[in-house]
């Protein structure tokens, strides 16, 4: 692949500012990476935001109020990072197996399961639907994240191969929360706010859900990447 940058004897502005990854955006499929980085960046958000809030607006049901998953939302929530860490040790297999991309696509098919799971469960027969969400969250969170990161390291030549893990993070978490905290806002106060304040969880989640679907559904046919040596070389990084 040809370096798509090269090295100058004076620095600009743009140099020193640490912008030098935003030549990317000129090549279409990095491009359609940092796209995707930002709309993935705006589920993560989504379930930073609602999933606690979730769980403890059962208290308002006087059927689940005391019970210990409403009591002690943190508990439940505290799965999701016990599956971060044990997909985080799946990676490197998943990517020697299906290479990036597909750890990518498995990672938004988790967000849409992610959601589904909360959409119909709830803090006693339902438990269980909500304990795996937590479960694929790791998936949903780590696929994407690291893979990301594997991709930008392997794809991008090393003079501006640290800006560009700059503009990935600031893709997922700096303008993907903003969007995703914005949208989701509104959303949820248009269609999914009774006159009472309280909320159509069922709805929110299954809109959510649909939103991850739509994503998934459209990356593999826009982002086309091989599945070669510098895969290999990325599952032995991870």
């Amino acid at each position: 692949m040809p370096p798509l940058y090269k090295k100058t004897g004076d620095k600009s502005l743009v140099n020193l500012l640490g912008l030098d990854a935003f030549i990317l955006f000129k090549t279409p499929k990095f491009a359609i990476f940092f796209a995707f980085s930002l709309l993935l960046g705006a589920a993560l958000q989504l379930t930073n935001a609602y999933g606690d809030t979730f769980i403890q607006d059962f208290k308002n049901i006087p059927s689940y109020k005391d019970l210990t998953a409403v009591k002690y939302p943190a508990i439940i929530m505290s799965i999701s990072q016990i599956s971060e860490t044990l997909f985080i040790l799946a990676i490197p297999f998943f990517l020697r197996k299906f290479g990036i991309r597909y750890v990518m696509l498995f990672s938004m098919l988790a967000w849409v399961l992610r959601f589904g799971f909360f959409a119909f469960g709830d803090p006693a027969d339902g438990l269980w639907m909500i304990v795996l969400s937590c479960i694929v969250y790791g998936m949903a969170f780590d696929f994407f994240n690291i893979s990301g990161s594997l991709f930008v390291e392997t794809q991008i030549s090393p003079e501006i191969r640290a800006s560009a893990q700059g503009l990935f993070m600031m893709m997922v978490n700096g303008f993907g929360a903003l969007f995703g905290s914005l949208s989701s806002g509104l959303i949820i106060d248009k269609f999914f706010t009774h006159a009472d304040k309280s909320k159509d969880w069922h709805g929110i989640w299954l809109t959510f859900a649909a939103y991850a679907l739509v994503i998934a559904i459209i990356f593999p046919f826009v982002f086309r990447d091989k599945h070669g040596i510098e895969v290999k070389h990325a599952a032995d990084l991870a």
